[in-house]
C-alpha cells in the first residue's frame, strides 16, 4: 500500500487510545494526555454529543479524565446552559472519582448555577466535603442574581461561623451588594456596609466602589457621595457608578460636573463613561457639550467602539442632526443591533421611510441579528408608506423571532389601520392581554381615522373601565372622531373635561381639533371665537380648520380673515390660494378669485404633485396626475371615459390641488387625469370583481373625485376604500362612510 492510498479521515478519533508497540523512541508523554487534549478540544467547540461518546471510549481504554478537562467540560455546559449534558458529566465524575477535590466540586457547583438549577446546585453544595470561600461566593451569587436575597443573606450568616478567610475576601461583599438596586434594599445595604467596616475592608477600592454604586442605585445619593469622597483610590467604575446614580435621580448637571472632574484630574476613561455622559447630554439637550465629548472620544480612539458609537448616533438623532449621526455610525467598527436600530429610527424621524425599509431588507438578507425596536421602526415606516405587504411580512417575522414588544404591538395596530386594514388592527389589539395607554390610543385613533366615531368612543369608554388612563394623544383621537362625525356637543365636553377629570393638560392641538369640529358643523363664529380665546397663539392648523369650514359653508368674509392669518404664517402654501380662489369663484366674485390665482402665478408656487397608488398581487402601482406611462394606460383611460359623466360649465369649475399641476386645461378632460381616478380605474381592470379596491393618495381628495368614487361603487357594486391626507373614505353602493361630512 502506498502512502497516497492511506485515508486518515477514516480512522476513528479514538484509535489513538489503543496502545501499540513502537520501535521508535517517542518523547515521554503522560498517559492519556492526547485523549484529554482531544476531549478539551471537543468541549470548546461545543460538541457535547461527541464528548459523551468520547468519554465512553476513554472509560473502555481505562484513561481517566483530568481535572483541567472536567473544568472545561463544566464551563461549556454552563455557558451553553446544557443542564442534561452537565448532569451526565457530573455522573461520570462521581463514578470515576471516589473523593473529588473541593476544586472539582466548585466546577460542578458553578455549572449548575450557570444552568439556573439552584436545586441541583444546593444539593452539591450541601454534600461538599470541603467548602472554601469560592464555594460560598458561587452559591450566594446564584441566589442573589435570582433575587432570592433572603437565602443569600442566610448563607452569608452561616458562612461566618465556618470560613476564617472572610476578612480577606472582598468578593463575598461584592456578590451581596451587586443585586441591591432598589430603595427597599437600602437598609440591608447599610448593614452589609457596616459589616465591611467591622472586618477591616472599608478601604478596599473594589468593595468601596460596590458600596457607592449600591447606594446610588438605591437612590441614597448622599451616602454614595460620602463613600465616594472617602475612597483613597477611585477607578473608572466608581466614577461611572456615581454618574449613573445622578442620571437615575435626574441630576444631570451633577453627572456632567463629575465628568468634568474626571477630565481635569486625568482619570483614565473607558467606553462606559462616554456611554453614560452622552445620554446625560441628550437629557440636558446640550448639543455643544455633546460635540465636545464626541471630540474627546475621538482623541482617545474610543468612538469606533460600539459602546460609544451607538450612544453618539442616538445623541445626534435626538437633535435631528442626521448627517452627524451617519458619520458617527460609519465610524463604528462592528455595529450591533442597537446601532442599526438607532440609524433606522433616525431615518424614520426625518421622513426617510424608504431608506429605513432598504436598510431593514439588507440586514435581513445578511442574517444580521435584529431586535424588537428595529421591527417597531419598520412598522412605523410601513404605516407611513402604506406598505401593507411588507408590514404583514415584518409582523410575521417578528412573531417568529419573538421580537414584538409593547411598543411594537401598538405600532402594529397603527400600521394596519393606516394601511386600510382596520380588521387586522382590531385583531392585533384583541390579541393583547393587557393593552396599555399607547395600545388603547392606537386603536382609538385607528377607528377615528376611518370615520367610525361610535367604535372609537366605545373603545375610549372601555379603556377607562379597564383602569387605563388616557394621555394627550388619546384625546387627539377622541376629538378627531367627534370632528369626522359632527359630534359638536361631545367634542366640547371632552375638551372641558381633560384637565379636571383626567389630569391631562390641553395643548393647542386639542383646541385645533375643537375648532375643526365647529368649522365642519358650520359654527364658524364659534370657531373664530375659540381661536381668539384659547390660551395659545393660534397656529397654522387653527386657521386651516376655520378656512376649510368657510369653504364648505360658503363664508368668504370669515374665509378672508382665516386666509390673511394663514398667509402670514405660511405665505407659500398653495392650499390657501386654491381654497380662496374656489370660495370667491363659487360666490361669483371673479375679481377676488382672479387675485389669488394671479398671486400664485406671480410667486411661481407649486404644490406637491398629486399622487395615488394601489397594490395588486404584491406590486405597487403609482400614478401621478396626468400619468400616461403605465403599460395599461390606454385601458385605464378608456375605462374612465366609460364611467365619467360629462361636466357642464367646465370653464367655470373650481380648482383642486391636482389642477394646479395640470396647467389648468379644459376641466372635462382634466378630471380624467386626477391620480385618484387613474388608480381606481386600474384597480377595476386588475383585481377580481369581488375584491375591494384600496387606494392611497398623498393629497386631500377633491369633491369631484369623491363623487366619482361614489358613482363607481354604485355602478360596479365594488367596494372602494380611499385614504387621502386627512382620513379614510369607504365607498359602498354609492355612499361614503363620511356621509359627505369631510
Amino acid at each position: 500500500m502506498t502512502l497516497k492510498s492511506l485515508s486518515f479521515d477514516q480512522i476513528p478519533s479514538w484509535v489513538s487510545l489503543k496502545c501499540s508497540p513502537s520501535s521508535r523512541k517517542a518523547p515521554q508523554i503522560q498517559p492519556g494526555h492526547v485523549a484529554n487534549v482531544h476531549l478539551v478540544s471537543l468541549s470548546k467547540q461545543g460538541k457535547l454529543r461527541e464528548v459523551d461518546e468520547f468519554l465512553k471510549h476513554m472509560d473502555e481504554a481505562g484513561i481517566s479524565v483530568s481535572p483541567r478537562s472536567y473544568k472545561t467540560l463544566f464551563e461549556t455546559c454552563g455557558r451553553l446552559q446544557a443542564l442534561s449534558d452537565g448532569k451526565s458529566i457530573h455522573d461520570h465524575l462521581r463514578r470515576t472519582v471516589k473523593e473529588p477535590t473541593g476544586l472539582l466540586d466548585n466546577y460542578v457547583l458553578r455549572m449548575y448555577c450557570d444552568c439556573g438549577s439552584l436545586v441541583d446546585a444546593r444539593k452539591v453544595f450541601e454534600e461538599m466535603l470541603e467548602r472554601n470561600v469560592v464555594s460560598w461566593v458561587i452559591i450566594m451569587s446564584a441566589y442573589a442574581e435570582e433575587g432570592i436575597l433572603d437565602e443569600a443573606i442566610r448563607l452569608f450568616s452561616r458562612m461566618q461561623g465556618s470560613v476564617t478567610e472572610i476578612r480577606s475576601s472582598p468578593s463575598i461583599y461584592i456578590t451581596l451588594l451587586r443585586p441591591l438596586t432598589k430603595f427597599s434594599f437600602l437598609e440591608l445595604g447599610k448593614q452589609i456596609h457596616s459589616h465591611v467596616i467591622r472586618n477591616g475592608l472599608g478601604s478596599n477600592a473594589l468593595v468601596g466602589t460596590a458600596i457607592a454604586n449600591m447606594y446610588a442605585k438605591c437612590g441614597w445619593l448622599e451616602g454614595a457621595e460620602l463613600v465616594f469622597d472617602r475612597m483613597p483610590e477611585k477607578n473608572a467604575v466608581a466614577w461611572t457608578g456615581m454618574m449613573v446614580g445622578y442620571t437615575q435621580a435626574e441630576k444631570l448637571d451633577n453627572a456632567l460636573g463629575l465628568f468634568v472632574k474626571m477630565v481635569n484630574q486625568g482619570i483614565e476613561m473607558d467606553e462606559f463613561v462616554f456611554s453614560i455622559i452622552l445620554k446625560v447630554c441628550g437629557g440636558l439637550e446640550d448639543l455643544n457639550v455633546g460635540r465636545q465629548i464626541h471630540g474627546c472620544s475621538v482623541k482617545l480612539g474610543l468612538d469606533s467602539d460600539v459602546s460609544v458609537g451607538t450612544p453618539l448616533v442616538d445623541f445626534y438623532v435626538k437633535f435631528g442632526n442626521f448627517t452627524s449621526a451617519c458619520r458617527a455610525f460609519e465610524r463604528i467598527s462592528e455595529p450591533n443591533d442597537v446601532s442599526w436600530s438607532c440609524i433606522i429610527s433616525g431615518n424614520c424621524q426625518i421622513g426617510e421611510f424608504e431608506e429605513s425599509v432598504k436598510i431593514f431588507k439588507n440586514l435581513k438578507s445578511k442574517g444580521v441579528v435584529l431586535n424588537s425596536f428595529i421591527y417597531t421602526s419598520i412598522f412605523q415606516a410601513c404605516a407611513a408608506l402604506s406598505d401593507l405587504n411588507l408590514g404583514a411580512q415584518a409582523h410575521a417575522d417578528a412573531i417568529k423571532r419573538g421580537l414584538v414588544n409593547v411598543y411594537g404591538e401598538s405600532a402594529m395596530i397603527t400600521m394596519y389601520s393606516r394601511c386600510g386594514r382596520l380588521d387586522y388592527a382590531y385583531r392585533a389589539f384583541a390579541s393583547l392581554d393587557r393593552p396599555d395607554t399607547v395600545a388603547w390610543t392606537a386603536i382609538i385613533c385607528g377607528y377615528a381615522c376611518h370615520g367610525n366615531a361610535t367604535e372609537a368612543l366605545s373603545f375610549f369608554n372601555r379603556m377607562q373601565d379597564c383602569g387605563v388612563r388616557p394621555n394627550a394623544v388619546t384625546f387627539i383621537g377622541v376629538l378627531t372622531a367627534c370632528s369626522h362625525s359632527g359630534l359638536v356637543r361631545e367634542g366640547k365636553q371632552y375638551l372641558d373635561s381633560m384637565r379636571g377629570e383626567y389630569g391631562v393638560v390641553p395643548t393647542v392641538d386639542h383646541y385645533d381639533c375643537v375648532v375643526d369640529i365647529y368649522s365642519r358643523a358650520g359654527l364658524l363664529e364659534e370657531a373664530l371665537e375659540l381661536i381668539k380665546s384659547m390660551p395659545f397663539e393660534p397656529d397654522v392648523m387653527s386657521w386651516k380648520s376655520l378656512l376649510g369650514g368657510c369653504w364648505t359653508h360658503q363664508n368668504p368674509e370669515l374665509g378672508k380673515i382665516a386666509a390673511k392669518n394663514l398667509l402670514q404664517l405660511e405665505p407659500d402654501d398653495t392650499a390657501t390660494y386654491i381654497v380662496m380662489f374656489n370660495l370667491y369663484a363659487s360666490c361669483g366674485k371673479w375679481e377676488e378669485a382672479a387675485h389669488f390665482r394671479r398671486m400664485m402665478a406671480e410667486r411661481n408656487l407649486r404644490k406637491e404633485i398629486g399622487c395615488s397608488w394601489v397594490t395588486v398581487k404584491g406590486r405597487l402601482h403609482r400614478f401621478t396626475v396626468g400619468d400616461r406611462h403605465h403599460p395599461l394606460a390606454e385601458q385605464i383611460y378608456s375605462t374612465l371615459r366609460e364611467l365619467t359623466t360629462s361636466y357642464e360649465n367646465a370653464d367655470n369649475a373650481l380648482l383642486t390641488d391636482e389642477d394646479v399641476w395640470c396647467g389648468l386645461p379644459e376641466r372635462k378632460e382634466q378630471l380624467l387625469d386626477h391620480s385618484e381616478r387613474l388608480a381606481i380605474a386600474f384597480g377595476l381592470i386588475s383585481t377580481p370583481s369581488n375584491a375591494p379596491i384600496l387606494v392611497f393618495k398623498n393629497l386631500r381628495a377633491c369633491k369631484d373625485c369623491h363623487d366619482f368614487a361614489k358613482q363607481v361603487s354604485r355602478v360596479t357594486g365594488r367596494e372602494i376604500v380611499v385614504r387621502d391626507s386627512n382620513r379614510f373614505h369607504h365607498f359602498r353602493l354609492g355612499e361614503c362612510s363620511c356621509n359627505d361630512y369631510w
